[in-house]
């Protein structure tokens, strides 16, 4: 439920087209809003709306804005990445179809990603099971995780999405890719650059890129 993360989605889906199996992509879940109980005022709808609108005209993706027309709605950002952790357990290659299809049903849809009941549905899409994704999605193993994730990025010194970063191992340091949105063409170049001076330094094949979203 970031709207920038959204507008990424392309890059990250060029990454993985571009680079496969060699450079795998980790998708961790920054926390933007969780656990938020307040609905959303005008200054809060007029503050979204202006995002919407600049990363439309970045990234040419997609919004519908007749979400703006809800009527109290809390921006609450936990239940959506909950979902995301819960499909992860399935494997990465899920976890970026769910964060993508998610994304879709939030901004391009108008759909209420906030609620069990679109996420089990979209789950089902993905071809999960409903009522497995349910009791998943309930539990406190899946609370802690999300959690946990939201700690990871925390101690990453991440403080805005999407970030990525780069590395070829847990005992080497990593290298930054984009702290924000950046569109494709900057960022293949730059993943190109550090995939080439990985691969001159004599590293493995199999770098990791990081996507905190």
């Amino acid at each position: 439920m970031c709207s920038w993360c959204w507008g990424f989605s392309p890059v990250m889906q060029q990454i993985s087209q571009r680079f496969g199996d060699t450079l795998p992509i980790r998708l961790v879940l920054g926390g933007l809003r969780p656990w938020t109980r307040e609905p959303m005022d005008p200054s809060d709808r007029a503050d979204v709306r202006s995002h919407w609108e600049h990363v439309h005209q970045a990234s040419g993706q997609p919004f519908d804005f007749g979400f703006f027309e809800r009527e109290r709605f809390v921006y609450d950002t936990e239940p959506a990445s909950r979902a995301i952790v819960v499909l992860r357990r399935r494997g990465m290659p899920m976890a970026l179809a769910a964060l993508q299809r998610i994304q879709r049903a939030f901004y391009a849809d108008n759909q209420d990603v906030t609620q069990v009941d679109t996420l089990a549905a979209l789950a089902a899409e993905l071809g999960v099971d409903e009522a497995g994704f349910r009791e998943e999605f309930a539990s406190d193993d899946a609370r802690e995780q999300t959690r946990a994730d939201f700690a990871l990025a925390q101690a990453s010194g991440i403080r805005g999405f999407p970030t990525l970063i780069a590395g070829d191992g847990a005992d080497k340091p990593y290298a930054l890719i984009t702290h924000g949105f950046q569109p494709a063409d900057r960022i293949m170049a730059i993943v190109e650059a550090w995939s080439g001076r990985t691969a001159q330094a004599g590293a493995p094949g199999e770098g990791m890129s990081c996507a905190v979203q």
